[in-house]
């Protein structure tokens, strides 16, 4: 196990220079192994279903930038696109028809949005869900679900998952306690839990917002009856559901995860890949609740690289293969192939694991027990998820460095890539029940 990458001198010697520079050597918590140990492996370069790290080894990449990489990186079309776009210039400040393009997609793809307004992150775009709901119906109270990370706004940055899970950071300072006032937070499929407190509040909730598949506690499926309850009661009361798939969208099928459960929010959040991994939030909805954003509306909302052409394009390439030649079928089969290796590996190693998945997405929880919400996901063993991390890492596959973090199948990846991942997973098992 290399947790101190002695065998990655370059990547150990460009993360001790990134610590001069930049906070924590990283610029995001989700990528300091925090939640592994050692330090991370810095990437030279990615292409198809692989990184490659600064020392020149090669891992079977199953984060894809934390979802966007469905087709895997560098898809030619994708490329293709971009460097047209580049061509052209990068940035304009101003409208341009790409923007439309990728709007009309998107309404084409989730019956839910009728009118799609861009942003440049999946946290600008939940920032400004909730501000959209709390502006349409007049109200302030907004709810959430512990171990939904809906990105670092300050109202939502309450018993968050991702990264804040991973470090113990579920309220961070510099986040007034005003600004969470108006935060009520309920564990996830807790359905008596929240007719209680529609009970209470009734008509004071201006929004209900949740990952509607979670990927930020682990890889967590809702049941049937808590999504039944959720539109039921948001419909009766007046207050907007807001699905945020910024993982979820385009990734768990072209409608994203609504389209596979059969649900109809009132706004979704849209991120990764409608972008085509680069750096583009969007949300939408129903269109007398998106008239209320400015110009249209009195609900403010502004951003110069909006809509970025380069983003647009890249965008566009990818929802349009997503569409012409859907990978989720063998995507699918391939990740119910993943669930089924590990966890006979699992079962011959002697450790008890769970294995949740919806789709390409999956997370192997080191606990006996089902994980259905946050309190079940904090039972996990996350010293054995580190060792088993460690393994993994050390026979080419590279997992997301948390436990509390989903994994990505993408459609480069073949039937033997499956089967390497399997038997290193075996190896990685056998080895974790030894230590």
């Amino acid at each position: 196990m290399s947790k101190t990458t002695p065998d990655r001198p370059k990547s150990a010697a460009a993360f001790e220079r990134a610590k001069r520079v930049i906070p924590g050597g990283v610029n995001s918590p989700a990528r300091a192994f925090g939640g592994v140990g050692g330090s991370p492996l810095f990437i030279a370069r990615a292409e198809g279903p692989f990184l490659y790290d600064a020392d020149g080894r090669r891992y079977l990449d199953f984060i894809g930038s934390w979802g966007p990489m469905i087709l895997g990186h560098c898809h030619p079309a994708v490329v293709e696109a971009v460097f047209a776009a580049v061509r052209n210039g990068s940035s304009y400040g101003a409208p341009c028809e790409p923007e439309t393009q990728l709007a009309e997609r998107v309404v084409e793809a989730v019956p839910s949005v009728e009118m799609v307004r861009f942003v440049s992150s999946g946290t600008e775009a939940t920032m400004s869900a909730i501000r959209l709901a709390r502006g349409f119906t007049g109200r302030d109270l907004i709810v959430k679900f512990a171990g939904c990370y809906h990105g670092h706004v300050d109202s939502l940055l309450v018993s968050a998952g991702s990264s804040a899970l991973t470090h113990g950071v579920p309220n961070s300072p510099g986040v007034p306690g005003g600004c969470t006032q108006d935060t009520v937070v309920l564990r996830y499929n807790d359905t008596a839990a929240l007719a209680d407190l529609f009970a209470a509040k009734r008509d004071a909730v201006a929004g209900v917002i949740l990952e509607p598949v979670v990927g930020n506690m682990g890889l967590v499926p809702p049941s049937d009856e808590f999504r039944r309850t959720l539109r039921a009661l948001t419909q009766k009361h007046g207050a907007l559901l807001i699905y945020d798939e910024v993982m979820t969208g385009f990734r768990l099928g072209y409608g994203g995860a609504q389209g596979l459960l059969g649900d109809t929010p009132d706004v979704t959040c849209f991120g990764k890949i409608i972008g085509g991994g680069y750096p583009v939030g969007a949300y939408g909805g129903r269109a007398d609740v998106m008239r209320k954003i400015m110009p249209a509306g009195p609900v403010f909302q502004a951003g110069t690289l909006s809509g970025n052409p380069v983003a647009m394009a890249a965008g566009i390439a990818t929802l349009h293969e997503l569409k012409t030649n859907p990978p989720y079928a063998r995507l699918e089969q391939q990740s119910e192939r993943i669930g089924s290796g590990l966890l006979a590996a699992a079962r011959a190693a002697g450790v008890p694991v769970q294995f949740n998945r919806v789709g390409s997405m999956w997370t192997l929880f080191f606990t006996p027990t089902p994980v259905t919400d946050l309190d079940t996901a904090k039972t996990s063993d996350t010293a054995r998820f580190g060792r088993f991390f460690w393994e993994m890492m050390d026979r080419g596959v590279y997992l997301p460095c948390s436990q509390y973090e989903a994994a990505f199948t993408c459609g480069a990846m073949t039937d033997a890539h499956i089967a390497e991942t399997i038997a290193a997973a075996g190896e990685s098992l056998q080895a974790v029940a030894r230590s």
